[in-house]
C-alpha cells in the first residue's frame, strides 16, 4: 500500500513537459501549412521543405533530389498518404502509399511519414514552420 502511494506521488510530482505525445488527426486541414525536415533517401538524409494545402495535397522538395507530390487522407481513422516523385524532365512515378503520424512536444509539432514499402525511399520527418 505504501509503495503504491509513493509511486503515485512520484508520478504526480514528475514533470511531463518533455514527453512528446501523439496527436490524433481528424481532418487533413490540420496539416495545412509549411513544414521543414529530412527525407531519408538512397544517398542518406536530405534536407526538405513541404507545403500542405487545405485539401491534404502537398509538394515536398530537396536541394538535390526530385520533387515529391502527394496527398494526405484519412482511412479508418488513420492518417495515410500517397506520394509520387517527379522531376522537370519526367512524369510522376507510380504513387507510393504510406502511413503518417503527428506528435507534439511543447512548441514543436512533428509530422513523420513512412512508406508502406521502404524500397522506394525511407522515412521523412518534418517540423511545422511557425
Amino acid at each position: 500500500m505504501h509503495r503504491a502511494l509513493l509511486l503515485a506521488a512520484v508520478f504526480a510530482l514528475s514533470p511531463l513537459d518533455g514527453v512528446a505525445g501523439a496527436k490524433q488527426i481528424v481532418d487533413v486541414r490540420e496539416l495545412m501549412g509549411s513544414w521543414r525536415g529530412w527525407i531519408t533517401g538512397a544517398q542518406g538524409d536530405e534536407s526538405a521543405t513541404m507545403n500542405v494545402l487545405a485539401d491534404g495535397s502537398y509538394k515536398a522538395s530537396t536541394v538535390s533530389g526530385p520533387t515529391l507530390v502527394g496527398k494526405f487522407y484519412l482511412q479508418d481513422g488513420k492518417l495515410r498518404y500517397r506520394s509520387s516523385r517527379t522531376t522537370p524532365l519526367a512524369m510522376p512515378t507510380a504513387p507510393v502509399p504510406g502511413t503518417a503520424s503527428v506528435s507534439e512536444d511543447k512548441d514543436k509539432t512533428v509530422l513523420t511519414m513512412m512508406p508502406d514499402d521502404p524500397v522506394y525511399w525511407g522515412k521523412a520527418e518534418y517540423e511545422r514552420v511557425k
